[in-house]
Order: C-alpha cells, then sequence, then structure tokens
C-alpha cells in the first residue's frame, strides 16, 4: 500500500506537534536529523520495509504510535 511512511511521518508529526506549527517544524528537523526527511516521501511513495521500520523506531523514540492512528492501514 504506497504511502504508509508518509501516514506514519503525519502521524509523529501530528501527534507531537498538537496542532502548533512551530513544533510541527521542530518535530520535522528532528526526523531529518535522524535520517528520515518527512518532504521526500508522499501518498505515491513505495513503501520500503527498512524505512518503516525506522520510522518506526522513531515513533517509539517519541512516544508516538505510529501503527496505531484513525487512518488506519
Amino acid at each position: 500500500m504506497p504511502g504508509k511512511i508518509k501516514k506514519m511521518i503525519d502521524t509523529i508529526i501530528q501527534q507531537r506537534s498538537r496542532g502548533s506549527s512551530i513544533i510541527a517544524n521542530t518535530i520535522k528537523v528532528k526526523l531529518i536529523l535522524k535520517g528520515i526527511n518527512p518532504d521526500v516521501f508522499t501518498s505515491q511513495s513505495d513503501d520500503n520495509p527498512l524505512i518503516i521500520k525506522r520510522v518506526e523506531k522513531i515513533g517509539r523514540d517519541f512516544g508516538v504510535n505510529v501503527n496505531r492512528h484513525s487512518g488506519g492501514y
């Protein structure tokens, strides 16, 4: 299912920022520093299992369950 990585990244950003654009930008910078550039992934991006595992770990580090959100996949 293309776009899973994008949804996971969006979940991390939404849950951690709680609507604050300043915090959302900070989270994006932290993701980039951890090797995941949110701007690279779109809803059409292929789902690379290695990237998914990295995003899941980053989500755990941030205290976010990226596999449980309202979008469902």
